[in-house]
């Protein structure tokens, strides 16, 4: 039985995730551990945590404790994250501050700790949730894009760095997927209605995901269609500018 942590437990994705692992030992983290017991705590070999993101001793020591407990942790997911979806000055410093400590600082903090651990025993793998917005930045995303090109940016080098212990680094890069996300980051409802077409089910996003369990896959990009579109963007970087801002400016 393998032992899998995935952080941000209580969203959609993680939820559609941990369906597709049932016989699995898992360990799941969110920010109230009354939630996570209220929604998993009728399944086996689950165990549920209350972590603060923005507390980096608490981290630290959740991690000590979870290897003691278990000897070992086969797949890390960092899945925590949140967004908003606004004019770039319309940020505060503790706006940028917040997003930047749940998608970024902890990501990277989580991954430093477990990888450090996973190198000693030459074995693991750490999936980092970013999102396609870290590949192709948009109008009133600047900090969350930001926020997303800097996990993958670690990533990418966290990859090489692990490569000759045998431990995996997967990013899993997601356009819009129909979740909770968007009850802060569009209240609204406008953005998502109009990106309708490119709109993911969390089923699809986990499917893939859990897929990569285990195996040395660098990234998965969904949907095609924008992964596609991250090729165009690479390759014509001008005009994809010009297209993202008088053509397909959904924000």
């Amino acid at each position: 039985m393998r032992t899998i942590v995935i952080t941000g437990a209580s969203g959609g994705l993680a939820e559609a995730i941990i369906k597709k692992l049932p016989d699995d030992g898992l360990i799941l983290l969110g920010r109230s551990k009354e939630r996570l017991i209220e929604k998993y705590g009728h399944m086996p070999n689950v165990t549920c945590h209350r972590i603060d993101l923005s507390d980096t001793t608490a981290m630290e020591n959740l991690v000590s404790e979870l290897y003691q407990q278990y000897g070992k942790i086969d797949i890390w997911v960092n899945n925590a994250g949140f967004g908003e979806f606004k004019a770039f000055d319309d940020f505060s410093d503790q706006d940028i501050k917040a997003m930047f400590e749940v998608n970024t600082f902890a990501t990277m903090t989580f991954s430093r700790l477990v990888g450090e651990r996973m190198k000693q025993e030459k074995s693991g793998q750490i999936i980092n949730i970013a999102s396609m917005a870290g590949l192709i930045a948009s109008n009133k995303s600047s900090v969350y894009s930001a926020s997303k090109f800097a996990v993958i940016g670690f990533s990418n080098a966290l990859r090489l760095e692990l490569a000759d212990s045998h431990v995996y680094v997967t990013t899993v890069n997601p356009g819009p997927i129909k979740t909770a996300f968007f009850d802060q980051a569009d209240p609204s409802g406008e953005y998502l209605k109009s990106v309708e077409r490119f709109v993911l089910t969390p089923e699809v996003v986990a499917s893939k995901t859990v897929k990569a369990f285990g195996k040395n896959k660098r990234e998965i990009n969904l949907p095609y269609v924008l992964q596609v579109t991250h090729k165009v963007y690479t390759l014509f970087p001008r005009l994809s500018d010009f297209l993202a801002r008088k053509v397909f400016n959904y924000k």
